[in-house]
């Protein structure tokens, strides 16, 4: 087997880079990665594994952090203090990381391949002067990639997948408790009753007024960097990158917004992006339909099967019917 590394994701065809990511979630996708390629605070490059006929067997991106916006992101935040990487293997965003191996490798070759990536990546690291780390890996993932380091994986937060049975929202209703049953019909019902618009909407036709919201209340939870021009740039580059797949379904009381929530559907999954609020005009259970159910209702419309809810406010989310995992970081300590 060969290894290279690429400096950009169009050197790999789109199909031969899903064909790996397809089962990986919407932050591995080969669309996503093109979009996040033009972040000015990191640069990327791309790890890959090839057998003797050119075959892509294994790939992962990589990011040389030069300025970190994400707290949750930045080692001095999340990890022991003597350890201090500065190259991420895996996704950078979206807190769902996974490296990428060819679908029908049996388990040895598929370990060698792991491996031969984290050789490769250790290298891009080792070229410019630091070491490399697996930033929330899923339990499956880290339980794979843990072998090859020789610290165990740091847990890190919990995710949460809320699955979608049947064909509509009744059914998702119907699976839960029947007191949280009752919960849900009446938030959405006070919801109804304040006679809101809302709007389903592309991403790049209101990009604007959600980042109005989107700073708002990333300033309100602390995160002082993520101020107007951050989120406008921000969420342009995803208008950008993804086009039609981006998708916003928002509240608006006449011409104003005063909430939204981007997701994605994407492979079976739809993948809550972002939420947020005009928390100086209160609506009943604003937050609830917004970041729940409005977006349950766009997933059945759309055939996918679970709701990526993602971390935080887990007991809410196991209220509403969520499955939990665990989300882990593998780390290369300094030699």
């Amino acid at each position: 087997m060969i290894t290279s590394i690429v400096e950009s994701i169009h050197q790999v065809p789109a199909a031969e880079w899903e064909h790996l990511a397809r089962s990986a979630g919407l932050y591995l996708s080969h669309r996503w990665l093109a979009g996040e390629a033009e972040d000015p605070t990191a640069t990327c490059a791309y790890a890959l594994v090839r057998d003797l006929d050119d075959t892509l067997l294994a790939a992962t991106p990589l990011y040389l952090v030069r300025d970190e916006p994400n707290d949750s992101y930045q080692p001095e935040t999340v990890l022991p203090p003597h350890l201090r990487p500065r190259v991420i293997a895996g996704a950078r965003r979206g807190y769902h990381n996974t490296p990428l191996t060819a679908p029908g490798l049996g388990p040895g070759r598929r370990d060698a391949c792991l491996a031969l990536l984290r050789d490769a990546v250790r290298r891009f690291a080792d070229h410019h002067g630091t070491t490399h780390w697996w930033p929330y890996l899923t339990t499956r993932a880290a339980a794979r990639l843990a072998p090859l380091y020789p610290d165990p994986a740091l847990h890190l937060e919990d995710d949460a997948l809320i699955p979608l049975p049947g064909t509509g929202i009744d059914d998702y209703i119907s699976s839960l408790p029947a007191q949280r049953r009752a919960g849900i019909r009446r938030e959405r019902r006070d919801f109804a009753a304040a006679a809101l618009d809302v709007r389903r909407q592309d991403l790049a036709d209101c990009w604007e007024d959600a980042a109005v919201l989107l700073a708002g209340h990333q300033q309100d939870h602390g995160h002082d960097r993520d101020g107007l021009d951050a989120m406008t740039g921000l969420l342009k580059r995803q208008a950008t990158a993804m086009g039609s797949e981006a998708r916003v379904v928002a509240a608006y009381d006449g011409p104003r917004m005063i909430g939204f929530c981007l997701f994605y559907h994407h492979g079976t999954t739809t993948w809550i992006r972002a939420v947020a609020l005009d928390r100086r005009h209160p609506a009943p259970h604003l937050y609830f339909n917004l970041m729940y159910y409005l977006p349950v209702e766009d997933a059945y419309a759309h055939d996918t099967t679970a709701l990526h809810a993602g971390m935080k406010a887990i007991e809410a989310k196991r209220r509403r019917g969520a499955g939990v995992s665990g989300l882990y970081a593998l780390v290369d300590p300094p030699s």
